[in-house]
């Protein structure tokens, strides 16, 4: 499609709306118009009316007491509805839902978008530790066991390509701040068909994933358990591993299974 064509059947207001509803992020929740107008270049009276409309819509909300502007339940809909109709999800959720309560352990699905992984399926487990975590929240995907996974597919040029800057910012004493860390520890993972991280990422919490393959081999997923620190015994470890192995490949052939024809 040719960029006449493409600017044609273009909505500015829609385009602009969308601009601006993409400004407000886990860093800057909240913004005021006034500051939306200087982000964004626009008049004020257009951002104004922009927020009116998104306020109309249920998409944004006034903060208490201020002339600021938060996101509203209306986004969580569009999002829970969008997670809710991916086909990955809907295969995923007895997958998950098993492992939960075959371990007792808040099982998750996540997917990676960049440099990010995103939880799209949550089955909660008996601990109230990890119920903060919900479907839609995201993660830096180089500093988790878990977008480790889901960056396997990737060589070190690549992974250079999607983290041009260093030092990455550091979580814990395990994160990794280089590309060449970060590449060697992508390595052990693929190697050994699973992660396993304690307090990696967060203080108090382990966490043990395995991959989910496309018909290509390709890493589209991954799975994982939720583990406080101090209950992951070697033994325990043993016995969770083959676990969540076992729910990605169930995982993997129901979604491969899914792609094929059916055959008389």
């Amino acid at each position: 499609m040719s960029t006449a064509t493409v600017d044609k059947y273009t909505v500015p207001g829609l385009q602009r709306g969308l601009e601006l509803l993409g400004q407000f992020t886990r860093k800057t929740p909240t913004w005021s118009g006034a500051d939306l107008a200087r982000k964004l270049d626009l008049p004020r009276a257009s951002v104004f009316r922009l927020l009116h409309t998104l306020e109309h819509c249920g998409l944004v909300e006034r903060v208490s007491d201020s002339s600021s502007y938060k996101l509203s339940i209306g986004i969580l809909r569009l999002g829970f509805e969008f997670l809710s109709s991916m086909e990955l999800a809907e295969h995923a959720r007895p997958v998950i839902d098993q492992l939960r309560d075959a371990t007792g352990y808040s099982a998750h699905l996540v997917v990676r978008d960049g440099r990010e992984v995103v939880f799209i399926v949550k089955a909660a487990g008996r601990s109230a530790l990890f119920h903060s975590i919900q479907v839609g929240a995201r993660l830096p995907a180089y500093a988790t066991v878990l977008g480790r996974l889901l960056l396997s597919d990737l060589d070190k040029t690549a992974l250079t390509a999607l983290y041009p800057d260093t030092p990455l910012p550091r979580y814990t004493d395990k994160t990794p701040t280089t590309v060449k860390q970060l590449h060697a520890l992508i390595a052990a993972d693929r190697a050994q068909g699973y992660s396993l991280s304690e307090s990696g990422f967060e203080t108090g919490i382990s966490v043990i994933a395995a991959p989910v393959f496309n018909d290509d081999g390709q890493v589209v997923a991954a799975v994982s358990i939720t583990v406080p620190v101090q209950q992951l015994s070697p033994q325990q470890s043993t016995q969770l591993i083959p676990q969540v192995q076992q729910a990605a490949a169930q995982l993997t052939q129901r979604i491969s299974h899914s792609l094929k024809p059916n055959t008389p």
